[in-house]
């Protein structure tokens, strides 16, 4: 916990859940996109629809998942589909505004590595995959990336080429024959960042509190540029940290097999 009173992992998952309305149709990813879209819900978005992989539609989870399978969305969704509907219908058919991805890898046009680090035959490290966020990267609308920075997962150049972002830049999407935005927003513990309008890099467009300049370049593995009128994200609220404190209370309990006190499924956290 800072002197701030908030940790940065909340500021990254606050300032992120900011990001989503009330219209929007997200498809969600596990881990952080997971917590900031089920705050958005829970706090002053609750007419969101999230969509889960598995093929859950409207779902509203009291604990966040463990996975794509976890029961917990199944049973909160207004209903569940097949997966190959979900994605020929609802993914490919344009149905989602807001794909909400993380990243192992990322680089300044917001190219996603989730694959493999080193060489792909003869890795250091092999990662979870992509499972279905290649797709999610080119058939949803536009693409929100959630991540902690650091100098390992943010690099000059990704190891694999797993969700294609900006490509190299400028209208690579397009030149592609993909019609959908991309990246078009990436929230860190340390930044709010956007896609340069021409060149399509991401640049710092504003700092979370008392975070500097040469911090955000620090923790950075590309030469990072900044907005010129760089503002200050603006600090969590109450109810939104009690809301992210509750929800992940709830789910540390429910995964430790504890009774959880609060109704399952319920929207009003």
């Amino acid at each position: 916990m800072s002197e701030l009173g908030f940790t940065p992992d909340e500021m990254m998952t606050i300032a992120a859940s900011r990001a989503l309305k009330g219209d929007d149709v997200c498809f969600v990813g596990i881990g952080a996109p997971s917590a900031a879209c089920n705050v958005a819900r829970l706090t002053h978005a609750p007419e969101i629809t999230l969509i889960y992989e598995s093929g859950t539609i409207g779902t509203a989870p009291d604990v966040l998942p463990l996975s794509i399978g976890d029961g917990e969305l199944c049973d909160t969704a207004v209903t569940t589909v097949s997966v190959p509907e979900m994605f020929r219908y609802w993914l490919q058919g344009g149905r989602i505004s807001i794909g909400f991805l993380g990243a192992a890898q990322l680089d300044k046009f917001g190219n996603i590595n989730t694959t493999v680090i080193g060489d792909y035959a003869h890795p250091k490290t092999r990662l979870p995959g992509g499972g279905g966020a290649p797709e999610i990267a080119t058939s949803s609308r536009e693409i929100y990336i959630t991540m902690a920075q650091s100098k390992r997962g943010m690099v000059d150049k990704i190891d694999f080429y797993t969700s294609f972002g900006h490509g190299d830049g400028g209208d690579h999407r397009q030149r592609l024959g993909i019609d959908t935005k991309g990246p078009t927003l990436l929230i860190t513990d340390l930044a709010i960042w956007k896609p340069d309008p021409d060149t399509k890099e991401f640049t710092v467009v504003s700092l979370h509190p008392r975070v500097t300049r040469d911090k955000v370049q620090e923790s950075c593995g590309w030469t990072v540029k900044f907005a010129d009128a760089l503002e200050e994200t603006p600090e969590p609220t109450e109810l939104e940290l009690k809301t992210l404190r509750d929800l992940k209370a709830r789910t540390d309990a429910a995964h430790k097999g504890e009774a959880v006190g609060a109704k399952r499924g319920s929207k009003d956290g």
